[in-house]
């Protein structure tokens, strides 16, 4: 793989992966192009250690962009193994967060077993272009929800579930996990900045998990013996980058009420993507 190739998935990867865009529908339209006009674009998740490179950047994005947060939830699972309470007896606020976060996770470890067999709608832009209008009507929903109240003190276990339900859904292609989650957190009455940094605390042990499931596949296949790893750390690097600067933007975004401005976006992306497969040299 180039050099710039490399970069060019990295971005894509870093920028899409947390703004509400989807990641897996622009690189299948991305491929989609590359291919029509005689070139071949390397899907990451047909490039295990390159996949792996690209979520830890992503991760380590997340991590520094909530660092005080995931350091809390961090000491909230150390404290759960202490003999020491609160005096009233009541959870740790960072601990009923915790709880929250390991909540809306179990939707998605339910059906992250099965997200290979979703690969092949990514080769069948019709579908890819129709989730992507998908996303867009989410979140122009969303974004007209009247704002909430809740947040990590106040959100229920109910609220979670419904959270990560979307996000077990979003594993869709076309359909933006972030979208997804802060769309539903909002409509569950989320206060919009809960409703963000939820959204983005939860994907960490979801990317985790993609990762831990790719390094077990690679070492298998002999990935990390590949000669091309120095290839894909400018990737890992665009990914992490530009992936921090998105999560600032949807923070700003969505805490001034102009989380819509994706929904147009995304459904403007996904009637080209109709267009797309309709008009572009078959062989995609």
């Amino acid at each position: 793989m180039s050099v710039w190739i490399s970069l060019l998935l990295g971005v894509v990867q870093g920028a899409t992966e947390f703004l509400p865009v989807s990641s897996s529908g622009h690189l299948a339209i991305l491929q989609a192009i590359f291919t029509a006009f005689g070139a071949e674009l390397p899907a990451p998740q047909d490039l295990l250690l390159f996949d792996i490179l690209l979520h830890a950047g992503t991760l380590t994005a997340v991590i520094i962009a909530f660092h005080r947060d995931v350091a809390e939830i961090a000491g909230a699972f150390f404290s759960l193994f202490s003999v020491s309470k609160r005096a009233d007896g009541k959870a740790r606020p960072a601990q009923r967060l915790l709880l929250l976060i390991v909540l809306a996770t179990l939707p998605i470890l339910a059906v992250g077993v099965f997200a290979s067999t979703f690969d092949v709608l990514t080769k069948n832009l019709y579908f890819v272009g129709a989730a992507l209008i998908g996303t867009g009507s989410l979140l122009y929903i969303a974004d007209r929800v009247a704002p909430g109240k809740k947040a990590d003190k106040t959100a229920r276990v109910s609220d979670a579930m419904v959270v990560g339900l979307f996000q077990a859904i979003a594993i869709i292609p076309g359909l933006s996990r972030s979208g997804a989650t802060i769309s539903a957190g909002l409509m569950r009455g989320f206060d919009r900045k809960f409703a963000v940094k939820f959204s983005f605390l939860m994907s960490i042990p979801a990317i985790v998990g993609a990762t831990v499931l790719h390094v077990f596949e690679a070492v298998s296949q002999g990935e990390f013996t590949s000669g091309e790893f120095f290839s894909y750390i400018p990737g890992m690097i665009a990914a992490g980058v530009v992936g921090y600067f998105a999560i600032a933007v949807i923070k700003r975004l969505v805490a001034a009420g102009r989380f819509g401005v994706f929904a147009y976006y995304c459904a403007a992306v996904g009637v080209i993507t109709l267009f797309l497969e309709a008009f572009l040299p078959k062989g995609i």
